[in-house]
């Protein structure tokens, strides 16, 4: 079923071109359907390549989405024009009225700052605040995820050796939980990030479930209140060329980052790399739209308390 959107929004020829069916507001107005409403908080410094990448996530389910883009108010972009972000963006003070089913946090280039440095974070943990009596259920990415557990569960996170990019391997835990069915025993998930919240630390504290993790990478997935609240620390939505795209970038400004892990052939970084994660991603999106949106969101949100 489609992903609604605006209808000129510019990712929406890429999509159709890779046969998703995205539905315009004009053919959407004339269902005779209530669509699953997810909000969009998108945090990240290229907002076209991550709209493109969440909504191919999203578009793999029997359910129709429609989707709202989230902008914060207290930051400017640098790297998305401002014309696409004021066209295809709300400003959260402009939606926090609404009722949303799903939201999603997605990451941020700030990791290494500490969080009460970042420009945005006061408004951002508003947006948070929101989101227990505005949403049913909230998916945090990255630095989003550790944004999460830093303002709901006071878990800081702590700064990495050297930056965690690649492909890792992780271990499904808690098989019963359904944000993990039909995983594999292990799975590959990309991470690219410099810091990462301590592993004992969400194991100690009885109100955050474990639900994925890895021997090298850590914990890649937790929740917390039943399905309110899911953490993932890796990018899930990333596609093909985006870990080579930010390895050739830093490598350009002399960073001299490492080789993505389990990523290029042989680690020949001129080979085109695999795409080894997308069913996993496909997987844990529709999982969250079914079971932690879909099945146990009201009929009419404005009309049932949270």
């Amino acid at each position: 079923m489609p992903i609604r959107v605006q209808n000129d929004l510019p990712v929406k020829e890429i999509l159709e071109q890779e046969n998703i069916f995205v539905m315009d507001e004009f053919r959407a107005a004339h269902q005779d359907i209530r669509p699953i409403s997810i909000g969009l908080l998108n945090l990240m410094p290229l907002k076209e390549d991550t709209e493109l990448q969440i909504l191919r996530a999203l578009s793999n389910t029997p359910l129709q989405v429609d989707v709202t883009f989230v902008r914060v108010t207290s930051h400017v972009s640098k790297n998305t024009s401002t014309s696409h972000i004021y066209k295809f963006y709300e400003a959260f003070e402009d939606i926090k009225n609404k009722k949303f089913d799903g939201f999603i946090i997605t990451g941020a280039p700030v990791e290494q700052m500490p969080f009460e440095d970042v420009d945005y974070w006061e408004e951002l943990k508003g947006i948070m605040e929101w989101t227990k009596t505005n949403v049913v259920s909230t998916l945090h990415l990255c630095w989003g995820a550790q944004a999460g557990i830093y303002y709901h569960y006071g878990i800081d996170k702590v700064l990495l050796p050297e930056k965690r990019s690649g492909l890792y391997w992780h271990h499904v835990r808690n098989r019963k939980i359904p944000i993990v069915r039909g995983f594999d025993d292990m799975f590959l998930a990309p991470h690219s990030r410099h810091t990462e919240v301590p592993q004992d630390l969400l194991e100690a504290d009885e109100r955050i479930t474990i639900l994925a993790d890895s021997d090298e990478a850590g914990v890649y997935m937790c929740m917390a209140q039943n399905g309110r609240q899911i953490f993932v620390m890796g990018h899930p939505e990333y596609d093909r060329m985006t870990l080579d795209t930010e390895y050739k970038r830093d490598s350009t400004k002399g960073l001299n980052p490492v080789i993505p892990k389990n990523y290029y052939p042989g680690d020949d970084t001129s080979k085109k790399p695999m795409l080894t994660w997308r069913a996993h991603a496909n997987n844990l999106y529709a999982n969250w739209l079914n079971y932690y949106v879909y099945q146990v969101t009201p009929y009419d949100l404005y009309g049932t308390p949270f």
